[in-house]
């Protein structure tokens, strides 16, 4: 399994949109993408000036169903 480098949650939207993801609603520091044809959604915390944790990037990434290596691969 490939380590995922520090990302933030702007390139971890972008990555998710451009997969087909959009922007559903946001409460606070939480934006919820949905994927209309997977029916699937996933929430990002979005804090500016701060990196997503490795883990939770990685648990964001599976619950949209794919792999850090996708994301790698993909992005």
């Amino acid at each position: 399994m490939t380590r995922l480098p520090q990302v933030t949650a702007r390139e971890l939207i972008r990555f998710l949109k451009s997969q087909g993801f959009v922007e559903d609603r946001q409460s606070g520091s939480h934006l919820t993408l949905w994927h209309p044809e997977r029916r699937l959604s996933v929430t990002i915390p979005v804090h500016t000036g701060c990196d997503i944790g490795r883990g939770l990037a990685a648990r964001i990434l599976k619950d949209a169903g794919f792999t850090v290596d996708d994301f790698l691969r993909l992005r």
